[in-house]
């Protein structure tokens, strides 16, 4: 079998608090004959907040990613060598809109290209064709070669589909899908065995970082979303986006105070779901690297998960810590920033 091979952006989140995403896409890759190359040089893709403040500047740092991905074509049989998979939801939201709205404001357009020079870059909009990584698994791979490697079938496990506000919404995404009722994340898991819950909700808002900017907007919509998940009795959430999963995981604790409350829902990626019914180990695929602890789910279909040992001599970050994730830097690094600094 000829693997499909593809250009990669894991962005920020898939280098800290997502890491577990990424392990499990790179472990479920194999088996479905994927194959990644992370595109060289690539820089954050500026997240939710950073357009607001200067949408010149956040284009330009979007298409520097755009432009180093047309660059970087992995020598392919089926996949376009131009395709730009993103696992995460806002990194694929952003690169998606940078491509769009370049190739329909010329003005905009040049502007950006103008600012890509002074790093001796240029792109051509429409070059890269931007996916996010359930696009592929669903549309590429297929629910036949899918279900050729379950082995491990989730039987048992009642799942609430979650896709959030980003991948979903309409005039992006080239593949046929309902903007207001998506079901290609539905199909994916009854592949593998689980039992779908309906779920409303499924497309609605997790607050982005509205934790950060009214506590209690932040806080209402995380409850809106567990609550609507654990009044269809589903055992956890699966979601496609390192944003999502970081809401209603780490706040969980807090909007359970803050409303009094005992939501217990543990959210988990598709791709970690995937690993498990290809009867892949689950501390492989990041699974206890969670807050809200999934061992009570995942016992149900009887996957034994061992609790997380604790980093000798770390101090144990709160569940409900408020800080957001920031990129690791290596001992060296850091030594040399702190010298720098007056």
């Amino acid at each position: 079998m000829t693997n499909l091979r593809y250009n990669y952006f894991p962005g920020c989140s898939l280098e800290r608090n997502a890491e577990a995403y990424h392990k499990s896409s790179m472990a479920i890759a194999g088996p479905l004959g994927l194959e990644f190359a992370e595109i060289d040089d690539w820089n954050c893709c500026g997240a939710t907040e950073y357009i607001s403040l200067h949408m010149l500047a956040s284009y330009a740092i979007i298409a520097r990613n755009l432009a180093q991905a047309a660059r970087n074509s992995p020598d392919n049989g089926q996949a376009s060598a131009h395709d730009l998979v993103a696992p995460c939801s806002a990194c694929y939201l952003n690169l998606s809109k940078c491509d769009k709205y370049m190739r329909t404001d010329t003005d905009l357009a040049e502007k950006v290209n103008l600012a890509l020079a002074a790093g001796g870059l240029s792109y051509k909009p429409g070059s890269v064709h931007v996916r996010h990584l359930l696009d592929v698994v669903v549309n590429d791979v297929g629910s036949s070669k899918i279900k050729a490697q379950v082995t491990r079938p989730l039987k048992g496990l009642r799942v609430a589909p979650y896709y959030g506000c980003l991948i979903s919404r309409p005039g992006l995404r080239t593949d046929e899908h309902d903007p207001e009722y998506p079901t290609s994340l539905d199909d994916l898991l009854e592949c593998l065995g689980a039992e779908v819950v309906d779920f409303p909700l499924k497309t609605h808002c997790c607050g982005g970082h509205m934790t950060q900017i009214s506590e209690g907007t932040g806080f209402e919509l995380i409850r809106q979303l567990v609550k609507g998940a654990a009044d269809y009795h589903a055992d956890m959430i699966v979601t496609v986006c390192p944003m999502c999963q970081l809401n209603l995981d780490a706040f969980q604790s807090a909007m359970n105070r803050y409303f009094k409350t005992t939501y217990h829902v543990p959210v988990l990626y598709f791709t970690q779901m995937m690993g498990l019914a290809f009867g892949q180990n689950a501390v492989t695929l990041g699974i206890g690297a969670e807050l809200v602890d999934a061992r009570p789910a995942l016992a149900k279909i009887g996957v034994e998960v061992p609790p997380p040992p604790e980093a000798e001599g770390a101090p144990k970050r709160k569940r409900d810590d408020k800080s957001l994730p920031m990129p690791k830097m290596s001992k060296q690094a850091d030594a040399a920033t702190r010298e720098a600094k007056p």
